[in-house]
């Protein structure tokens, strides 16, 4: 008999997103069970990683409007974004900002007191609203702090989601390790918020956490519903060398230069009026054909880089207000950058794609919510602009939190549990992966898929590479990889480490057949085969659906209101 457990509301995911629904359910519902179900313990969550700012249209006043932030964001997403989607993202950020400060989030300010915003990349006005550069540790410490005064929000730290239990129609439940005991048990509850992150990691030079891997992607994906505009990879043009790890947007909107191994801002050629601070697509690309015409320095790793001096801030400044870069850059590069300049290269950040969701957050099972990365409500289109994420995890954050709850308080009556798929899924993760045998290492073998990613489906993109990734990645998956070595109960990463593989190959598969699909450059998906955007015939979304045999691709009309897609500048 499989253990189990009850609950109203389960949230799968601690960051942002989780954290925020959390609060906002048990605000709209105090006498429901919520469970917030993580597989690391909550202030782990990738969430504290975010560096640079929190958009928001703050200051009317000194000229700043919501719907400058709509436009530049319609823009900023190769016009791929919802504009119902974004016009809701943009009029409710403000107040998201305010509710943050009265929890307790220390803002940085202004010389007058207020808050503070900075220059981001692709906006028309600074209003990455920050707190340092360690925007998102402060943020998930107000919101971590605000659920414990909330009784009935209870938190399972490290615990492995496996599957999602539905009947065809409405959610019943989840399946779970406990890592600790290694015991397998079912949550059943009434309604369901995936918030588990992006899949960053099936990329090997990234600026995600080791456990952000597509697990949560994968359980919807298998569970039949469709992953959306997943070809949308953004690449952030300054990951640190050689380790990857962000160095924020920040850096360039205090004042931060690129430079080329001429000593240029070679950015002037390519956005003559944003330089350094036009659209992430926009800078990474340009960084690549710097290098690609041999404008590149070598870091002494061997690979290509270029540089960003922040030398000229003072080393005040970047104390100040870069403190956490300036750590960073001291302790895996070994530069201080008040002193020379930092080896910088494109970086996989963030996926604009995710499980498919109205304006809501609702996906296309009853009971069932996603927010934050892990869902494409189609916010950000094909590039997102920066500071517009920690931005989406908390407004989508409160929305699902509040509709799962009035969803659960509707009462609506409870279906029968179907038992036949826990024993399925039972048997899947134990039969066929932590009894499974093989010969082949899966840790090799996780390595070989990130750089087939990194190699073939990069800044720039053609058929060929497409293709061969494809081919080489379903050749990998043929392989006897899945199998665990240690067989202990307790803490078996081992076997976790293998289940998050078995799910990056699925998702893997879904980004490369998107982008084979997508026969034209959007956003941050550069097609040197296909240079220009084509709106006649790819002006929508892709739906990926599972199928046991290939993967089935459909498409999804574009939300257009207001704004008409034109070429886009800086």
């Amino acid at each position: 008999m499989v253990n189990s457990i009850d609950s109203d509301l389960l949230i799968v995911g601690s960051g942002l997103a989780g954290l925020r629904a959390a609060i906002q359910a048990a605000k709209v519902a105090p006498h429901i069970k919520i469970a917030v179900i993580s597989k690391l313990q909550v202030m782990r969550s990738h969430s504290v990683s975010a560096e640079g700012g929190t958009a928001a249209v703050l200051y009317p006043e000194d000229g700043d409007t919501i719907e400058s932030h709509v436009y530049d964001t319609v823009k900023g997403s190769d016009f791929l974004g919802d504009q119902d989607v974004i016009e809701k993202l943009v009029s409710e950020m403000p107040s998201e900002v305010y509710q943050l400060e009265h929890w307790g989030m220390p803002w940085s300010r202004r010389e007058d007191g207020r808050i503070g915003q900075r220059n981001f990349g692709g906006y028309s006005f600074p209003r990455a609203t920050f707190a340092q550069d360690k925007v998102g540790f402060y943020e998930m410490q107000t919101l971590y702090d605000t659920c414990q005064k909330f009784d009935n929000i209870e938190f399972y730290n490290e615990w492995f989601v496996t599957s999602i239990i539905h009947d065809g129609q409405r959610f019943c439940g989840i399946t779970a390790i406990e890592m600790s005991s290694g015991t397998f048990y079912t949550f059943k509850a009434k309604a369901l918020i995936i918030a588990t992150g992006g899949a960053g990691r099936v990329y090997s030079f990234s600026t995600y956490a080791l456990a952000s891997t597509p697990d949560g992607l994968d359980m919807a994906y298998r569970a039949g519903m469709a992953l959306k505009d997943m070809e949308f990879v953004q690449f952030h043009p300054t990951g640190i060398l050689p380790s990857g790890i962000l160095i924020t947007e920040g850096a360039r909107g205090e004042g931060g230069y690129l430079l080329n191994n001429k000593g240029e801002r070679f950015m002037k050629k390519y956005a003559p009026s944003k330089l350094e601070l036009a659209s992430r697509d926009v800078v990474s690309r340009a960084m690549i054909t710097e290098i690609n015409e041999g404008h590149g320095f070598k870091h002494d790793t061997g690979v290509d880089c270029m540089k960003l001096d922040l030398r000229h801030l003072g080393k005040e400044l970047i104390i100040r207000k870069l403190p956490a870069i300036r750590e960073i850059s001291l302790k895996f590069s070994g530069i201080d950058p008040a002193d020379e300049p930092i080896d910088v290269r494109p970086v996989c950040h963030y996926m604009m794609g995710g499980l498919h969701t109205n304006i809501d957050g609702a996906t296309e099972i009853q009971g069932i919510w996603a927010a934050g990365e892990a869902a494409c409500n189609s916010v950000h289109g094909a590039n997102r602009l920066g500071a517009n994420s920690t931005a989406e995890c908390l407004v989508w954050g409160k929305i699902t939190g509040e509709l799962a709850a009035k969803y659960i308080l509707d009462g609506k009556p409870s279906v029968p549990f179907p038992l036949h798929l826990v024993a399925n899924e039972e048997k899947r993760i134990y039969d066929g992966i932590f009894r499974g045998t093989g010969s082949v290492n899966p840790y090799e073998v996780r390595q070989t898929l990130t750089e087939i990613m990194n190699n073939k489906a990069y800044v720039f993109r053609n058929e060929n590479d497409l293709v061969d990734g494809l081919k080489l990645i379903r050749e990998l998956k043929q392989k006897t990889w899945k199998h665990v070595d240690d067989r202990a109960k307790e803490y078996n990463t081992n076997f976790t480490n293998v289940m998050e593989l078995d799910s990056m190959f699925r998702v893997a598969e879904v980004i490369l057949m998107g982008a084979i699909w997508r026969k034209e450059s959007r956003g941050a998906h550069a097609r040197t085969d296909y240079p220009d955007r084509d709106d006649k015939n790819f002006l929508t979304h892709t739906l990926v659906y599972y199928d046991t045999k290939e993967p089935v691709i459909k498409t999804h009309p574009v939300t257009i209101t207001k704004y008409k897609p034109v070429e886009r500048k800086y």
